[in-house]
């Protein structure tokens, strides 16, 4: 079962993830299925708000009882869903990128933390830029934490944060903060910036004629497609840093885009990190249903704690029985005419940061967020 935002502001991410877990649940059907069962898929929509994100959680929990929940694109979704099927014991997967530190047997997180994506990005953008840099951030805890993230890596890396800046998802002006930035000066800026109602900042960027002026860094931006859905004058030349991207040219990631294409047609605007994130974590529970040769909770977390790794499109996938987090590889790419064109990959990073906080084996009773101190 899935709960995402199949619209409102967050649909740009909800929409991918959704095809992406229907796609796994179609391919595992078949296959032959689960334990010789076939799979019925679920989705309720959201609509970005955290009220339906409770309702639909505890419906899931208390009427529809799936085998597992896969739900939340924001934290703040996650931390209304995750408590209550914690309390319900109902399996549950997040598979976003997100800030780290949550620790909690009944939950397992597909997607990257910030020692895995911006300890890369940080100095890779001030060896090519330069040691100031000016964050523009989402306010809410994912943007908070990874503003204090990108903090720490510059000034360990002999940077700077010369200001940062947090905007409600809903903001749409970003002309003041422009003006800020344009005195401040700064060698290139960070953008933490969530949602549709965000990408407003980069046509504003290039309206100022900034663009190609004061270089971008980021690790959400195409997330949600904002590299397809700008123009090409918008965002070229902007860095990421992803799990994931479609342009990479393995055999394996090659042979799955044309699989999903011919399930979606060829001109699917572009398979997202967070697709992927949605797609390995499906993968993962499944695997971990054959291990355990049952769906029933319990066994199938002590399956996945018995040191699962799947190969999927992004690569070796490894869920780490510690953290329940996942050892990813990770990826630079510059956004070139709608495309992300590789620069620099990472193999089979760990999930650090949460690590020095989590230990699910000495504390398997733990099921909080954690605020991991720097």
């Amino acid at each position: 079962m899935s709960i995402y935002d199949l619209s409102g502001g967050l649909d740009i991410y909800g929409k991918p993830v959704v095809d992406a877990l229907r796609f796994a649940a179609e391919e595992v059907n078949a296959g032959g299925g689960l334990l010789g069962q076939q799979i019925d898929f679920v989705s309720y929509d959201a609509q970005s708000n955290m009220q339906l994100y409770a309702q639909f959680a505890q419906q899931a929990a208390l009427r529809d009882r799936p085998a597992v929940v896969m739900a939340g694109i924001t934290s703040a979704s996650r931390e209304v869903v995750r408590p209550v099927l914690d309390r319900y014991k109902t399996l549950y997967f997040y598979n976003n990128q997100y800030e780290g530190g949550v620790c909690d047997r009944n939950y397992f997180a597909a997607g990257v933390t910030p020692a895995q994506t911006v300890q890369k990005l940080v100095p890779h953008a001030m060896k090519k830029w330069g040691k100031k840099v000016y964050i523009v951030a989402a306010d809410y805890n994912y943007g908070q934490i990874v503003s204090a993230w990108v903090k720490k890596y510059a000034e360990e890396n002999g940077g700077q944060a010369v200001a940062v800046e947090f905007f409600p998802l809903d903001v749409t002006n970003f002309s003041a903060s422009i003006a800020k930035i344009q005195a401040a000066k700064p060698d290139f800026v960070w953008s933490a910036l969530v949602g549709g109602a965000h990408m407003s900042f980069y046509r504003q960027w290039k309206a100022a004629n900034m663009a190609g002026r004061i270089p971008i860094a980021s690790t959400t931006f195409a997330g949600g497609n904002e590299h397809v859905v700008l123009s090409p004058e918008e965002c070229n030349g902007i860095l990421i840093c992803q799990n994931y991207l479609q342009e990479l040219p393995t055999a394996a990631n090659q042979d799955f885009v044309a699989r999903f294409h011919k399930r979606y047609g060829a001109n699917y605007p572009y398979i997202t990190e967070l697709a992927m994130g949605a797609y390995q974590g499906f993968m993962l529970w499944a695997e971990g249903v054959r291990r355990a040769g049952s769906a029933d909770r319990m066994k199938v977390i002590e399956a996945l704690e018995s040191g699962i790794a799947i190969n999927a499109p992004s690569g070796k996938v490894s869920l780490d029985p510690i953290t329940h987090h996942c050892v990813l590889d990770v990826h630079i790419a510059e956004v070139r005419d709608r495309k992300l064109n590789l620069v620099e990959s990472f193999p089979q990073q760990a999930p650090v940061d949460t690590a020095a906080v989590c230990n699910l084996r000495t504390n398997p009773n733990d099921a909080k967020q954690y605020t991991i101190k720097f």
